[in-house]
C-alpha cells in the first residue's frame, strides 16, 4: 500500500496544492495543509470506497482540513503587526500605486470573509467549483447531491457573494 499511496501522492499533490493555494493565498500554509490532507487520506485510505474520483475525495479532505485550520485560527487573536502592515503596502507590480495594492488586498479579504459567511452547503459547492475546478457532476458526487442541485446551489452562492460584496462596498 505504501508504494501505491506514494504514486497517488505524486500524481495528485500538484492539484491538491493548487486547490489549497487558491483557498489560502499563502504558499507555506497551502503546503502545510496539503501535507495534512495527504496524511489524513493515508490514515483513512481504508474507508475510501471508490464511489467518487480520487481527486474529488482528496479535495474534500483538503477542504475539511482548510476549514479546521480556519476554526483554529479564529480562536487565536490576530493583531495587526508591522509585518502585516508591510505586507498590505507591498506593491505587486512596480506600476501599481500602493493605494491600489491595498484596495485590491482589502477586496480580496472582504471576498474571503463573505465566502466564510455563506451557509456551509453554498460555501462547499462554491469552493469546489471555483477553487478545485470540479465539474458539477464531481461536486454532486463529493457532496452526495444531484448534478442539477450542484448547479443551482453554485448559482445561488455566487448571487449571495455578489450581494454581500456589493453591500460591503457601500459601507
Amino acid at each position: 500500500m505504501d508504494q501505491g499511496f506514494e504514486a497517488l501522492y505524486e500524481a495528485y499533490f500538484p492539484r491538491i496544492y493548487a486547490f489549497l493555494l487558491k483557498l489560502t493565498e499563502d504558499r507555506d500554509l497551502a503546503e502545510e495543509l496539503t501535507q495534512e490532507t495527504f496524511y489524513q487520506a493515508f490514515v483513512s485510505f481504508h474507508r475510501f470506497r471508490g464511489e467518487s474520483d480520487v481527486f474529488t475525495w482528496l479535495a474534500s479532505i483538503g477542504k475539511h482540513t482548510y476549514y479546521r485550520h480556519l476554526r483554529r485560527s479564529r480562536h487565536q487573536t490576530e493583531s495587526l503587526d508591522a509585518g502585516k502592515l508591510a505586507e498590505m503596502f507591498e506593491v505587486a507590480e512596480p506600476s501599481e500605486p500602493p493605494a491600489e495594492t491595498v484596495e485590491r488586498r482589502l477586496q480580496a479579504e472582504a471576498a474571503r470573509r463573505a465566502l466564510e459567511e455563506l451557509p456551509a452547503k453554498y460555501r462547499d459547492v462554491f469552493i469546489l467549483r471555483v477553487y478545485a475546478e470540479m465539474s458539477y457532476a464531481q461536486i454532486g458526487q463529493a457532496l452526495q447531491i444531484s448534478e442539477n442541485s450542484a448547479r443551482v446551489v453554485y448559482y445561488r452562492a455566487k448571487k449571495m457573494l455578489m450581494e454581500a460584496m456589493k453591500d460591503g462596498n457601500d459601507v
